[in-house]
């Protein structure tokens, strides 16, 4: 990282990876059925992400539990990943992006952004979580503090979750920073993403800023779209989401047809049939039905299942599955196998796990 002026610049292959589109998982926290924190299977977590064909991987984040922060877990879990993607990443002559969740009143915002650029990590995701009533410019001010210390990936959370409503004014003026890498645009609103969108046009830093998805419940129509302006065209180069925590490898073949079909011009109708699959996937693991309540240990549950996890149990006790969700999720892997991994895992998992 380049650190020549007031805010620290992301290396250049960084900068290219994103824009050419990367898988980046939300990392989960691998917990035993004690629920005390398990290194051996956080570790065979990454390294299961890296052999997917992940491009990135985000630490610290939502899917990762922010009570990772309370209960002293920040810095390891950020260290073992980083470490692990680094080992991996050795033998194939691979590069893994790191982008290191940020979360907080503006001081503990600071500090985390300084201990993920001590630890390696290539770019902030920065929440905006528990900030409801500041207003536009006490964002912009908290957003540059954090960028003196490591590049930034914006984050529109939606509201359901903690995130709050952000205006097209507002994204505008984040965009002025210069050392943004990325957007995750996490709306689940077609008006909201669209007012990200248009901001990144209209900010003429298409070159620059790279859009990934969030929007887990329209995942593949956002990687098919794009959205045009006086400076271009715009569209989202790949998905940072908890939804490609699980079935990795299905979601990296995914995004690569994806790329080659917005290339071509042309999408296939039998691919909003897919883009309705993927959705509904998403809306067992998530549990959607439930206001979201389940989406953590909905995605535990199905590493569990796969073996790369012991137990489903998060931090927060009351954080579980809701009723009737182990049932759905039975039901869109027995419709959809084809957007599983199972056999994959299966014929790496021992290797993952064993050391």
């Amino acid at each position: 990282m380049v650190h020549t002026g007031e805010f620290p610049t992301a290396p250049a292959w960084v900068r290219q990876s994103l824009h050419r589109g990367l898988v980046i998982p939300a990392h989960p926290l691998a917990l035993t059925h004690r629920r005390q924190y398990d290194p051996r299977r956080q570790r065979a977590l990454t390294r299961y992400y890296h052999a997917a064909g992940a491009g990135g991987l985000a630490v610290g984040v939502h899917t990762t539990q922010f009570g990772i922060r309370q209960h002293g877990l920040l810095e390891p879990v950020l260290s073992l990943a980083r470490e692990t993607a680094e080992a991996c990443d050795t033998a194939p002559g691979r590069s893994t992006v790191m982008i290191a969740g940020v979360c907080g009143t503006t001081p503990q915002a600071v500090r985390e952004a300084s201990l993920a650029r001590e630890l390696g990590y290539h770019a902030g995701l920065l929440s905006f979580a528990g900030m409801n009533d500041e207003v536009d410019a006490e964002l912009l001010a908290h957003a540059r503090a954090v960028a003196r210390e490591i590049p930034l990936f914006g984050f529109y959370l939606q509201p359901a979750v903690g995130g709050r409503l952000l205006s097209q004014n507002f994204w505008e003026r984040f965009l002025e920073i210069p050392n943004i890498v990325g957007i995750k645009v996490a709306a689940f609103n077609r008006y909201q993403t669209l007012d990200v969108m248009r901001a990144l046009v209209l900010s003429g830093r298409t070159k620059e800023v790279a859009l990934y998805t969030g929007n887990d419940d329209h995942i593949v129509l956002d990687l098919l779209s794009t959205t045009e302006g006086g400076t271009g065209a715009v569209g989202f180069a790949g998905g940072l989401l908890g939804h490609w925590a699980c079935w990795t490898s299905r979601a990296v073949a995914l995004l690569e047809e994806c790329r080659q079909l917005r290339a071509g011009g042309v999408v296939p109708a039998a691919w909003l049939t897919r883009a309705l699959q993927v959705t509904d996937m998403n809306a067992a693991v998530f549990d959607a039905a439930n206001g979201f309540a389940g989406c953590i240990p909905g995605v535990h549950e199905v590493l569990r299942r796969q073996g790369l996890l012991e137990d489903i149990r998060c931090l927060d006790k009351t954080e579980t599955l809701s009723p009737g969700q182990a049932a759905e999720i039975d039901r869109v892997c027995r419709e959809y196998p084809d957007l599983t991994d199972d056999a994959f895992v299966r014929e790496h998992l021992d290797e993952w796990i064993g050391s």
